[in-house]
């Protein structure tokens, strides 16, 4: 799958159009599908669709394992008699996500469709859920989680009473038998979302196209696996981490990017066969065809920075698993279709852990004309066991990219790609699908060639990101031909018979 020319479209779900204020996995997700189909691409990418917490990012979620229940579709909810059609409606911006005002709106709805759900008895539907329950090991644990911290209105589980924090046996099982409704709330989400999710998954894989999910290396520290497993992770007997994750000062931050994640206790992991991750690539190759690891390198070393540094500048690189972590997965689970993010400090043992396991690393092309003909970024220089992006979520959109540039930078690129300026981002795009590269992935947002205010994500800040959506009438009708047009002009079209190898 990884080893034949092929393209695909990196984009979000919650960017999808729909009335509910936020993108989903109903029909609006399938007529993308359709329209990924027509241009002739194998992929479609998105970001992580685990429950974000902090600043709504992706990458900050509640659980490595739960599903995004902002993404269920209300719409398929009524179609099965768990909500009635008078309460969708739409009073939400068409153009961006209001993550407060969705939660509020769409997590009431769903609690309506659990309740209506439950009142209705045994049916072949709840045996259905029961199912699912009894065979999804990490549920309660989660479910339990997020019903402790709606009870505690949202706050960190540290700030919780001490025998709740610590989870105590006693805790535990008291708060599971007196948070029994709402925790079968969480259940009753989860399960809608992966009942779509699959759905859709099969609807995209009878078209043609694979799915392309996205695993963060870290977790977030006010989440269920912490929560649960705090045993794996760098934290004090108080349950307080000793040091957090980030990266040093690079291109996107003079002072670090301090992401304030928890960092694992590799030799404990060790010790219990790595089944912890086990479980996670497990359960995410159960969703996708292909993933991606995000921040790679941390498996060769991480950035450690003290707790309570107020930037990621004063930290220190402290080893990771390395190799040994990647033979275990690939012994158990087998040969794994990975690409890794290779960006950002690399270090030739991280190229060469890389190169060990096989794995198709990152050509990010707006990273390629900041210094010499040399710069692995630039075309000429690709190989073909890797990916190709003209941007990434954290980039600029490639118009909003050249728009910042210097004059004699943009002429610089103009003169490489040989275009005019105003055809500047068709010539990026075109640069990135004559590369030798096997696999090339284009943002949506340039595809439609939009300028910055359709940036999904600025490192480093906290909170105006995630937010961007498109809308059908943005999308010309002649889009599906065209690109398919170019797509086959360089060999990447998707064959309807197409095997994934």
């Amino acid at each position: 799958m990884l080893t034949k020319r092929t393209c695909g479209v990196l984009l979000h779900p919650t960017s999808l159009p729909g009335h509910g204020g936020i993108g989903s996995l109903g029909e609006e997700a399938r007529r993308f599908v359709d329209l990924l189909s027509a241009m002739g691409m194998s992929f479609w990418q998105m970001l992580p669709l685990t429950p974000p917490g902090c600043g709504n990012s992706p990458y900050s979620a509640y659980s490595a394992f739960a599903g995004n229940p902002l993404l269920i579709d209300c719409d398929q909810l009524v179609s099965e008699g768990d909500l009635p059609n008078d309460l969708i409606h739409s009073t939400f911006d068409e153009n961006r996500v209001d993550f407060a005002a969705v939660a509020q709106s769409k997590l009431g709805l769903l609690h309506r469709a659990a309740t209506s759900f439950f009142a209705a008895g045994r049916t072949e539907r709840i045996e259905d859920f029961w199912d699912f329950c009894n065979t999804t090991p990490w549920l309660h644990d989660y479910a339990l989680f997020m019903a402790i911290k709606q009870r505690f209105k949202g706050i960190s589980w540290r700030k919780w009473p001490a025998e709740i924090a610590l989870r105590t046996h006693e805790a535990y099982e008291k708060l599971s038998i007196e948070l029994g409704p709402e925790i079968g709330v969480q259940k009753y989400q989860q399960w809608q979302f992966f009942r779509q999710w699959q759905a859709l998954r099969g609807y995209a894989d009878r078209q043609g196209v694979r799915l392309f999910g996205d695993l963060p290396l870290f977790v977030a520290y006010d989440s269920a696996d912490v929560w649960c497993r705090r045993d794996l992770f760098l934290l004090d007997h108080n349950g307080q981490p000793t040091s957090v994750a980030g990266v040093p000062p690079d291109y996107f931050s003079t002072t670090g990017q301090l992401w304030g994640n928890p960092l694992y206790n590799w030799d404990a992991m060790k010790q219990q066969g790595y089944g912890w991750w086990i479980d996670r690539f497990r359960h995410l190759f159960g969703m996708f065809d292909v993933v991606r690891i995000d921040h790679f390198r941390g498996f060769e070393a991480a950035w450690h920075v003290p707790a309570g540094e107020k930037t990621a500048e004063r930290g220190t690189w402290v080893a990771g698993p390395d190799r040994g972590f990647f033979e275990t997965i690939t012994a158990t689970l087998g040969k794994l279709p990975i690409i890794v993010e290779d960006l950002g400090v690399i270090t030739p043992a991280v190229e060469e852990l890389r190169d060990h396991c096989g794995y198709p690393g990152m050509k990010i092309l707006q990273f390629a004309f900041d210094s010499d003909p040399g710069n692995p970024y630039l075309p000429h220089n690709h190989v073909k066991n890797c990916v190709v992006y003209t941007g990434t979520h954290d980039n600029n959109t490639t118009l909003g990219w050249g728009h910042d540039l210097s004059p004699p930078k943009i002429r610089a690129v103009m003169e490489y790609i040989g275009c005019k300026e105003k055809d500047f981002v068709e010539g990026m795009l075109r640069m990135a699908l004559m590369s030798v590269a096997n696999t090339v992935i284009v943002p949506f947002q340039d595809l439609l060639g939009l300028p910055s205010s359709a940036r999904m994500n600025i490192p480093g800040t906290a909170s105006g990101n995630w937010g961007w959506r498109f809308s059908w009438s943005m999308i010309p009708r002649s889009l599906g031909p065209s690109v398919r047009t170019i797509v086959g002009r360089y060999g990447r079209l998707r064959s309807r018979t197409q095997q994934i190898a």
